[in-house]
């Protein structure tokens, strides 16, 4: 293992991921309203240790091999995890304790958007925008940032791209060099952060808030500068500008890199991706449930507004965004835990959404489906096919594997919350919405995570830390195998 290359790497990306302090430093200035201090101390003190780790280690330039890609990722988003919660722990307000900002700061890195900060609209701007950047960083994968930076520092980057990507095939990418690739992935997020804020602002949020909630749609992570999340606006428009953009970020982005490709733009390339088709299906079963559920239930006065609520939840909820315009926990009890299992199906591989991705659980059926075929011709062969093209069974065992470590994870997380005094409800949603990077979940911690005890907010860091590196990134690297030389 090279840990001196591995340092001089880490150093070199808290040295990067410093300069994220300085922006909501300028909107503390712009806004005066406080909490600069707090982001110049922590750009300071980030800057140092980066410097610290980098400049012994200078010299130190070998090729990464897979396993340092593993661990550079881990390290990555360990590190960066806990840097960020500096700023936090710097301010007064709000006053969080060392566990919370920790808690926060891992939360919007890994896009979850699980909160222990109550009094959002009372929070100074600074704060605010700060926890929005981080869930936008954290979005496509600081790390899909990095490799189109550090390529130029002289650091490889393909290990680290493979390391991080999510979805079932890890061997492809879009562009034959991959700070091509990387930097293909960040103008298409970009330009659709931008198009998201143009259109919240034009819809009727400030300014402020269009560029936030921008941030926090497009990285599917939920946070909101009100504690009333999206229903403090209580415009249809701007949920459907939401929901138009969280359905475009849960799409694979290689998806977008081909239809928006050198030669034009073609949109039959989604029609002819069968992951997209299955993601806009889900959508519209859980949508037509939620409907006729509430409509039924008489909750809401029309039809338009109890369709205005089922399309939002349906859709935030089972990307993985987490953003609310109504306390869905107050729903009858099926619609909560329909739209919490939702959440593990999640978005399209490749996307900003969590869950276990579509594309997982498209193969994990297609795989019963064939187990069943076996049941009935046990000598015959039979593949799995996507399209035209016959999947390799490593491909499926892959699948599977990483269905059996992430069904092991969330037992473990579960059993240990319960362990430490969560009901039954709490411990199960708690740990879903972190490991899936959702968020909101139900029982205690429905509004916000304030309440729960400091083990059981490590344990959901954690949790949130398996869900972002898609289980086996993180699983890996607690096998003896990972650090035989």
């Amino acid at each position: 293992m090279q840990y001196r290359t591995i340092i001089r790497i880490t150093g070199l990306l808290i040295g990067l991921f410093s300069i994220t302090m300085l922006p909501p430093a300028m909107v503390a200035v712009l806004y005066k309203d406080g909490g600069g201090a707090a982001f110049i101390q922590s750009f300071f003190v980030s800057l140092l240790m980066g410097f610290v780790l980098w400049y012994p280690n200078r010299q130190f330039k070998s090729e990464l091999r897979t396993r340092e890609g593993f661990l550079i990722v881990v390290l990555f988003w360990g590190v960066l995890g806990s840097i960020g919660a500096l700023p936090f722990i710097f301010s007064n307000q709000p006053d969080l304790s060392v566990t919370d900002s920790f808690f926060e700061s891992f939360s919007a890195l890994t896009t979850t958007g699980a909160t222990v900060i109550v009094g959002l609209d009372t929070l100074p701007k600074a704060i605010l925008f700060y926890r929005h950047l981080l869930q936008w960083l954290g979005g496509m994968g600081i790390i899909v940032l990095a490799v189109a930076i550090l390529p130029v520092l002289g650091v490889g980057g393909m290990q680290l791209y493979r390391a991080e990507i999510p979805g079932p095939v890890k061997d492809s990418k879009m562009t034959p060099r991959i700070a091509e690739t990387a930097k293909a992935l960040w103008y298409i997020y970009l330009l659709l952060t931008i198009a998201c804020a143009l259109a919240y602002w034009v819809a009727g949020m400030s300014f402020f808030d269009a560029v936030c909630h921008s941030f926090s749609t497009i990285a599917i992570g939920g946070f909101s500068t009100h504690d009333a999340s999206m229903g403090y606006f209580n415009s249809p428009a701007i949920n459907l500008i939401c929901v138009f953009f969280l359905l475009v970020a849960a799409v694979n982005f290689s998806v977008h890199f081909a239809a928006f490709s050198r030669r034009g733009i073609n949109f039959k390339v989604y029609f002819r991706d069968t992951e997209f088709k299955i993601l806009i299906a889900i959508q519209l079963i859980l949508t037509a449930i939620c409907f006729v559920t509430l409509y039924q239930s008489g909750i809401y006065d029309s039809a338009e507004q109890t369709l205005d609520y089922a399309l939002f939840q349906s859709v935030s909820i089972s990307t993985t965004a987490g953003f609310g315009t109504e306390s869905f926990h107050l729903w009858p009890l099926f619609l909560p835990m329909l739209l919490l299992f939702s959440s593990f199906i999640g978005g399209c591989g490749g996307s900003t959404a969590g869950g276990i991705k579509v594309m997982r659980m498209i193969l994990l059926l297609l795989q019963g489906s064939r187990e069943l075929k076996r049941l009935v011709h046990p000598k015959a062969l039979f593949s799995i096919r996507l399209g035209n093209t016959a999947l390799p069974d490593r491909v499926i065992d892959a699948v599977w594997g990483f269905f059996s470590a992430y069904t092991l994870v969330f037992v473990v997380c579960m059993l240990i919350l319960m362990a430490l005094g969560l009901d039954n409800i709490t411990a199960f949603s708690a740990t879903a919405a972190c490991l899936n990077n959702l968020g909101p979940g139900l029982g205690e911690v429905a509004s916000n995570y304030a309440g729960i005890s400091d083990g059981a907010k490590w344990v959901l860091l954690v949790a949130m830390m398996f869900g972002r590196l898609e289980v086996f990134t993180l699983l890996v690297l607690f096998t003896p195998t990972f650090w035989k030389n």
